[in-house]
């Protein structure tokens, strides 16, 4: 798989987790079979990246975007509703909380991935520990 940028390492954190499905089969967790993130391409991954990286950087708290994958030549169709929430600024560094719900075939999951900046650069994935 190519190395996703930054911005979106929870959501290839996220398919890791849904895309394990030997271990998870093993596991009893079969239900991540079936969650949204299984069913999307490179392209779609591509695509939400871009949507969300818009949305991080163009969008108001509480001011949702929704993402398609339409035309990506993936033959399930997926949807997702981008909500960036909670800017806090701290000097020259701005954060702010993202919710990235993502359905496809009945199934729905939501990320919240967190992002950071400072300055005017670019916004960087922050790791949750």
């Amino acid at each position: 798989m190519a190395k996703l940028p930054r911005t979106l390492r929870a959501l290839n954190a996220a398919l890791l987790i849904t895309i394990g499905v030997g271990s998870a089969h093993a596991a009893n967790l079969g239900f991540l079979n079936n969650t949204p993130m299984s069913f999307m391409n490179q392209a779609d991954y591509n695509s939400l990246q871009n949507a969300v990286r818009q949305a991080v950087e163009t969008k108001a708290d509480g001011e949702s975007t929704t993402w398609t994958n339409e035309g990506s030549r993936n033959g399930t169709r997926i949807n997702s509703t981008i909500t960036p929430s909670n800017t806090q600024k701290e000097g020259d560094k701005t954060c702010r909380d993202t919710e990235v719900v993502i359905t496809a075939k009945g199934q729905s999951m939501t990320l919240r991935p967190h992002f950071c900046r400072k300055g005017e650069g670019a916004w960087v994935f922050q790791k949750q520990h």
